[in-house]
């Protein structure tokens, strides 16, 4: 019997607020940044292979990452990956998945994940898929992930849940809200109606091509003239005109929010969007000072809830530091207070202006 769950996995970021350890030639979704022996993105392909046969997983990342992703999942056939020629947000990304993905199966259940995020507890992930997978197999919904939120975190989208649907987890989503204030934050976190939005969706492959030509009508028009192309030798060709026409949105703004039977299951399954330094500290193991420790001749004295992170043939002394980010990669060096870390992406920005691509 043919499976019809499909992965589609974004890997196409940059990962600036992980510099300098993630650069433009190696982001931060190819590198072990959690100590395990095994990249971001092959984290996520092996929770995937639990989700959909091999041949169904697809990631979608830009051009020039191609050697690496073939590289780092040796499993993946070339159709499997594919490649934006420039980066169009994540509407572009998912419409080429979807299109390309019909070519092959049009009764497709697709679950769309990054490829960045921390997940602790595998089974409950699985199991929330494979619940999801049931859900709009059998309903015309987009489904999102929606996770118990354990702090009133500026850093996160939420969203705010309606309707429950028949006793399950999963409820008609109200609002949705990007990143809010502190005042704000705390009280979405008081009011139980507030979920943490992980950028994970589930949905029918009609399902979204509907919601694509209703509200977004041009990228779907551009997308669907290659329905002869996907999965041919013209297809990068085809692809790197569609680049240049399409404009540059999010899923989020340029669909979920203007649809109307977009769903939430509420989970928790030991989630984090690993986007900055500050979150990963979260999650690393700590010494009695809160300190997360990376390097064999780290020496630390009065140092507090800190990330400090060195080669293990450089010898660092740091005193008197509390709440900040210490990085040491190769010739770059971050010495930067955590609660500023938002600002890191701009750093970058001013580091390419000023000094070129050599370091970033």
């Amino acid at each position: 019997m043919k499976n019809n769950n499909f992965c589609v996995i974004m890997a196409g970021g940059t990962g600036t607020r992980f510099w300098p350890l993630s650069t433009r030639k190696e982001p931060k979704q190819f590198l072990d940044i959690l100590g395990v022996g095994k990249s971001l993105l092959q984290q996520t392909f092996e929770r995937c292979k639990k989700i959909s046969p091999v041949e169904n997983i697809f990631v979608v990342t830009n051009e020039k990452y191609k050697d690496i992703t073939a590289e780092q999942i040796p499993e993946l056939e070339d159709n499997q990956i594919l490649l934006e020629p420039e980066k169009k947000n994540t509407a572009p990304c998912i419409a080429y998945s979807i299109y390309k993905i019909e070519n092959l199966d049009p009764n497709a259940n697709i679950a769309v994940l990054p490829s960045d995020h921390l997940i602790t507890k595998e089974d409950d992930f699985i199991k929330v898929i494979q619940e999801g997978f049931k859900f709009i197999a059998k309903k015309d919904a987009l489904l999102t992930l929606g996770i118990t939120p354990h702090r009133p975190e500026t850093g996160y989208g939420y969203i705010q849940i309606g309707d429950q649907i028949n006793s399950s987890n999963i409820y008609k989503v109200k609002t949705f809200t990007e990143k809010p204030d502190q005042e704000l934050a705390q009280k979405f976190y008081e009011s139980g109606e507030y979920y943490w939005n992980s950028g994970i969706f589930i949905w029918n492959l009609q399902s979204i091509k509907n919601a694509f030509k209703e509200h977004l009508p041009d990228i779907d028009s551009l997308f669907s003239k290659g329905m002869g192309v996907y999965n041919t030798k013209k297809e990068p060709e085809f692809i790197s005109k569609v680049y240049f026409e399409t404009k540059s949105i999010s899923i989020d703004y340029g669909l979920m929010e203007k649809s109307q039977n977009v769903y939430v299951y509420t989970s928790d399954f030991g989630w984090a969007d690993l986007g900055t330094w500050g979150s990963l500290h979260e999650f690393l193991d700590k010494d009695k000072n809160g300190n997360s420790v990376s390097g064999k001749n780290v020496m630390l004295y009065e140092v507090e809830d800190s990330i400090v992170k060195f080669p293990d043939k450089k010898i660092a002394v740091i005193k008197g530091l509390e709440g900040y980010i210490v990085v040491d990669s190769k010739d770059k060096l971050l010495i930067y207070k955590k609660n500023d870390e938002q600002e890191i992406k701009e750093i970058v920005e001013n580091i390419q202006k000023n000094k070129g691509d050599k370091y970033v």
